[in-house]
């Protein structure tokens, strides 16, 4: 079951895209569509059957090189199957909901063929995050980690016409390989301290106590082997789930078709990230300064995201940034040592975040690929469905539940599982993360509603006959929608106990290592004091009424306010000019660099010397060879003669016969 499992979605990918001229385009994408909800089905089989440790499935010997040995094996344990139906069921439903919503793609000329190749691209990118959550060794990781990479800069430039969806796809891949650099220095640092890149040896708790240990010496500098290791590999999570400074490409990842946001950048390869980070918790647990820069990263992540989620006027743009501060949580999660937790809120978030992405695309569907909220406006009633999805999600985004109680929307127990495990991490940065998470929630709150409020109630805005002209979806992408609205609302009802309940322990088994003698977290987070677990709650509600003032009781106040304090809305609008920045500090000097070379290095130190030397020095053998050239036979055959003389005489001075 594992090894189908596992390579369904491949065959799926390459009978799409190489086959679907011999066996006709719908049934390409149909046979595409069925291996994945095949995965789906044996995903949720093997969730709900899964009560044992770790267990390894080897396929066949990978790579054997001096001491790096290494098979290709996949692994199940609990933190696996928990991706596995992350993973297989958001996808299944996102390849039934691209056959409404990529039909009669605006951007494609009529009897242009594009279907297959989305859809084999689709499947290709769930085989590459399947072999990265169901990898035995780090190396087998970096593969699928790096497929990813790979397919999700298809995804983004699928339309390929448009040089905005190019860039963003060049930047995602770009930025990616800065923290995919620092995932493979870690590797090859932990490699090189330990001669091993397998689970079963490096996650071994005494592996990681003898590295805390080890220091070595760096530009005069002493480091701890351990530290910088745990710091190289969280960088590349960084990058994979675009955290503060690595997070610029995730908002320009939008340019590519809805249903990729809602399978790239909401559920799964964002996640990878943190799902490393629990994989590793062996390593970071007995780490000091990266667990506590993990929790900053997050934290302030969570923050500046929320901010920049404050003024977006694109919905999907909202969304993304979105997706942005809720993977803060999850880091800050796993930092302060709550790996349940963090895996709890990327369980639920898959649901309700690739709901509001597919949501999002329904409303865009409708609208005639409009994306300007601002040009939306009073669209509840033209399409219901819809509207009640979309209601559902914004429900569990922000949090709405009975507080002290495990009764509520999904995001409402896993948020709050998170917040009071930060407020539980003891003082100092973990304090931080509190503070910064629970002002996060009430933006989470004003934005998700102010979402709400633009795109479905108020007045029409825009173009009146878009509106006069929208409709529902059809119904392969509502079915999607109502589904994603089923977890949306139960599964963190069903599954709180399991993730964060006092035995959650054992229900992860040996996925999750904590180290008993110093992370007392969980336990200490269902003691923390009333306030702190009714404070989600209220930054919630504040959210809401501060949302439902400005948009619907007083719809003039956010224009006026903007031009009151206009410079911190354009700071907010330009997400803190962060492009603006990498553009002064790494993309200009890159540019002028490349223009150097080019113009004085290429051009005239190496065309200039390759000229010049045509033009001179040979010119002038030539014309002395030409002398030489009298046309004389004789004169030939004499310097025949002493060519011999000179070869036989070289022969004989050198004694060799």
């Amino acid at each position: 079951m594992e090894t189908i499992l596992l390579f369904a979605p491949l065959v799926g990918s390459i009978i799409c895209g190489f086959g679907h001229k011999m066996i006709g385009e719908k049934a390409a994408m149909g046979f595409a569509t069925g291996m994945l909800f095949l995965t789906a089905i044996l995903s949720w089989v093997m969730f709900l059957t899964f009560h044992g440790d770790a267990y390894t499935v080897t396929l066949f010997r990978w790579l054997e090189s001096g001491s790096l040995s290494t098979d290709w094996a996949i692994r199940i344990d609990r933190l696996t199957v928990i991706m596995l139906i992350v993973i297989n069921t958001v996808s299944a439903l996102v390849h039934l909901y691209s056959w409404g919503y990529m039909d009669k793609d605006p951007q494609w000329k009529e009897g242009e063929s594009y279907k297959p190749r989305f859809f084999a691209y689709l499947s290709f990118f769930t085989f590459a995050m399947l072999m990265l959550v169901t990898s035995d060794n780090l190396l087998q990781m970096f593969f699928g980690w790096e497929g990813v990479g790979v397919a999700s800069y298809l995804l983004i430039g699928f339309y390929y016409r448009k040089p905005s969806a190019g860039a963003a796809a060049m930047k995602a891949f770009i930025v990616n390989r800065v923290g995919d650099f620092g995932f493979a220095l870690g590797i090859f640092g932990l490699f090189y301290l330990t001669d091993s890149i397998n689970f079963s040896e490096v996650l071994d708790p005494h592996t990681a106590k003898d590295l805390s240990k080890q220091t070595f010496m760096f530009l005069s500098w002493e480091m701890n082997a351990l530290e910088v290791i745990t710091f190289l590999l969280f960088v590349g999570a960084m990058g994979k789930s675009a955290q503060l400074m690595l997070h610029t490409w995730l908002p320009d990842a939008m340019e590519g078709p809805t249903p990729v946001s809602a399978l790239i950048h909401a559920a799964t390869m964002v996640t990878a990230g943190v799902f490393m980070v629990c994989r590793l918790a062996p390593l970071m647990e007995y780490a000091e300064f990266t667990p506590n820069f993990i929790i900053f990263i997050g934290a302030t992540t969570a923050f500046f995201a929320a901010t920049v989620g404050l003024v977006q006027n694109d919905i999907k743009r909202v969304i993304a940034y979105s997706t942005c501060s809720q993977l803060g949580y999850m880091f800050v999660a796993a930092g302060v040592g709550a790996y349940g937790a963090a895996m709890f809120h990327l369980f639920t978030h898959a649901f309700f975040k690739a709901m509001l992405f597919l949501g999002a695309g329904s409303v865009i569907h409708a609208m005639h690929h409009e994306q300007d909220m601002r040009n939306y406006g009073n669209l509840r009633k033209k399409i219901p469905f819809t509207f009640a999805a979309m209601m559902i999600g914004t429900l569990a985004i922000t949090g709405v539940g009975i507080p002290l109680t495990h009764i509520g929307f999904a995001g409402f127990l896993s948020k709050d599982a998170i917040i009071e495990s930060a407020f539980a991490g003891g003082p100092g940065v973990a304090q931080y993360a509190f503070w910064m998470l629970v002002i996060a929630a009430a933006m989470t709150s004003f934005y998700s509603w102010r979402l709400i409020f633009l795109t479905f109630y108020g007045e029409e805005r825009g173009d009146q006959h878009t509106h006069d002209h929208a409709h529902e979806s059809p119904l392969t992408m509502i079915i999607p929608l109502g589904v994603l609205a089923l977890g949306a609302i139960f599964a963190g009802m069903l599954w709180y106990e399991d993730f964060f309940g006092h035995h959650y322990q054992e229900w992860f088994g040996t996925a999750i290592y904590e180290n008993h003698a110093t992370n007392h977290v969980v336990h200490d987070a269902h003691n923390v004091a009333k306030w702190v677990k009714v404070s989600p709650f209220v930054a919630m509600a504040l959210g809401f009424i501060l949302s439902w003032l400005m948009y619907i009781k007083f719809p003039t106040a956010p224009a006026a306010l903007a031009k009151q304090q206009s410079a911190l809305y354009q700071f907010l609008l330009n997400k803190w000019y962060f492009d603006e920045l990498y553009e002064m500090i790494f993309v200009r000097p890159a540019k002028a660099l490349g223009v150097f070379l080019w113009k004085k290095g290429d051009g005239k130190v190496i065309d200039g010397s390759i000229n010049g030397l045509a033009m001179g020095i040979i010119p002038w053998f030539t014309r002395l060879a030409g002398r030489v050239q009298s046309g004389y036979l004789f004169h030939y055959a004499f310097a025949m003669f002493l060519g011999l003389a000179a070869i036989i005489t070289w022969f004989v001075i050198g004694g060799t016969y």
